[in-house]
């Protein structure tokens, strides 16, 4: 059986148009790398195309700043059929002081397409090190715990087209 590809890490130099107002890297461009990791990973993984079901836990423990390094640091977590959570960390690093931050965390879900945009079924997740089993032993509490807010949500949703 080959080795799988479970991890993933990108390094990005966070540039002045990622800035907001008060010159701190903007959440939302983080937000859209933090995807971006998280398609790379899981599409490595499965080997194939994957679209994003949810994120969840997003936590900007720390601002980043327009000049530092970030690098994401992505693995999967956890397979079902076909979906995958993917765990990315976010470091980012002063160049000047090669001072090093823990600034973000969070979790995706991500499902794997066929070519004709059905779900497809992915490579079961072979659990290797301690770590690793800890990691799914979590990401299964998270799906249920993600399975039982989605229900919940459903049950408040109020339908709006009684209005037209």
């Amino acid at each position: 059986m080959s080795k799988q590809e479970k991890t993933l890490t990108m390094t990005v130099l966070m540039t002045p148009d990622m800035a907001n107002f008060s010159g701190n890297v903007h959440g939302g461009s983080l937000l859209k790398l933090l995807d971006q990791v998280a398609y790379a990973c899981a599409a490595k993984y499965c080997k194939n195309y994957v679209v994003t079901a949810a994120l969840d836990q997003v936590f900007f423990k720390q601002h980043v700043n327009v000049g530092e390094l970030v690098t994401f640091c992505a693995r999967v977590n956890h397979v079902g059929r076909s979906s995958m959570e993917v765990g990315v960390k976010v470091w980012a690093e002063h160049l000047r002081t090669y001072e090093k931050r823990h600034t973000t965390s969070c979790f995706f879900t991500m499902v794997a397409l066929d070519e004709n945009g059905k779900s497809a079924e992915v490579p079961r997740l072979q659990l290797e090190t301690d770590e690793e089993r800890r990691l799914f032993a979590a990401a299964e509490l998270r799906k249920q715990l993600r399975q039982e807010s989605l229900a919940r949500s459903r049950a408040l949703q109020v339908n709006d087209d009684e209005d037209e």
